[in-house]
């Protein structure tokens, strides 16, 4: 009897926490950004090898011993600098010897000068023939020629002298030596003695198909992209990391490669440590145009429907989800360049698209600077 008040009351109870209305679920939150179309650089990110701006092969212009390597392997070298010296006293003989005939030549030329006078002189007044004084003018001539051969001998004969200090033709970092003390040289061998690399700027040959080439210049003409102007290159090492200071696209082949069907483009990177060395493997993303009016939006956002077309998920009126197919081009970092079906100032969703469903009422805040790769 005692407990049938109690169970009373709990039916009570019950009864009354039954009847209260049940609070409808809260809105998903999602974040979302502005359409804004702009101006957009298109980049295409190109594969390459880096190679030397200067190349020199340092190579023996006279025959001989070499008697001293005069610089470090490796280091750095000016313009000029002495890097081998050669056995020189042969060619300082031989300098020595065409330095004694142009003094010969020079008296002989001195004493047939006189003679040629003083013979031209005594024919006018019969002392002598006409012929005597011809062959004196002549044997004149001949002993000035001899002067201006013994001149050319003696100068040979200093340049080969000379050729004895090998020098740097340019200045940058110089590798291994292939000969050491001790070692014959002759003019004209195959072997370089050693290489000189200049590697600062630093090229980056990169290759780009015909393709996409002709493509690109069928964009400008007609209006569709906009130049990029002498746009920065972006260098990318081959573990990913990004070169701190930007290339110059500044060149482009004239002839296309038959065998890969590419054209040759070089990039100009500044590397004033040399810490690029030639035949390094690079990724060059390359500013090649600018889309007109463009809208980027995070690859996040962007999904695909079961016919493959992009969809992005919009916050309407009311803020009301809607799925909005739209046109994507090509990717810039990390979004998607959209260049139809979004308008101008349309709120996109780019974070909580799991949660927000087509026709459904959401709750609308700022992108995170992460949903935005930030």
């Amino acid at each position: 009897m005692l407990r049938l008040p109690v169970c009373l009351m709990m039916i009570a109870l019950l009864t009354a926490c039954g009847s209260q209305p049940v609070p409808p679920p809260p809105l998903p939150v999602v974040g979302v950004i502005a359409a804004q179309p702009r101006a957009v650089p298109l980049m295409t990110e190109l594969t390459g090898r880096t190679r030397a701006s200067e190349l020199a092969e340092v190579r023996p212009q006279v025959s001989g011993i070499v008697l001293d390597r005069l610089f470090v392997e490796g280091g750095e070298v000016r313009q000029g600098q002495p890097l081998y010296r050669i056995d020189a006293r042969s060619y300082a003989a031989a300098a020595d010897q065409a330095r004694a005939a142009l003094a010969n030549a020079e008296a002989v030329v001195d004493s047939s000068r006189s003679k040629a006078e003083r013979y031209a002189a005594l024919a006018t007044s019969g002392g002598v023939s006409r012929q005597d004084a011809a062959d004196a003018a002549a044997a004149y001539q001949q002993a000035r020629a001899q002067v201006a051969a013994a001149r050319a001998t003696l100068a040979v004969a200093s340049v080969n002298l000379g050729y004895t200090r090998v020098l740097a033709p340019i200045s940058g970092r110089i590798g291994q030596s292939s000969v050491t003390r001790g070692a014959l040289v002759t003019n004209g061998q195959p072997t370089a003695l050693a290489k000189i690399q200049r590697l600062d700027p630093i090229w980056i040959d990169i290759q780009q198909s015909s393709a996409d080439f002709i493509a690109l210049r069928r964009a400008l003409e007609s209006g569709r992209l906009g130049s990029s102007g002498a746009a920065p290159v972006r260098v990318v090492l081959g573990d990913g990391t990004v070169w701190p200071s930007a290339g110059r696209l500044d060149f482009a082949d004239i002839d296309v490669n038959e065998a890969t069907g590419t054209v040759t483009l070089r990039v100009t990177v500044p590397n004033p440590r040399g810490d690029l060395l030639p035949g390094l493997f690079i990724k060059a993303q390359v500013a090649q145009g600018l889309a007109r009016e463009g809208i980027l939006v995070p690859q996040a956002a962007v999904s695909r429907d079961q016919h493959g077309d992009a969809v992005v998920m919009v916050v309407g009126r009311g803020d009301i989800v809607e799925a909005r197919k739209v046109a994507t081009s090509t990717t810039f970092g990390p979004n998607w360049l959209v260049t139809g079906g979004l308008r101008a100032g349309e709120r996109v969703i780019v974070e909580g698209q799991m949660t927000a469903r087509a026709g459904s009422h959401v709750m609308v805040k700022p992108a995170s600077a992460s949903a935005l790769g930030g």
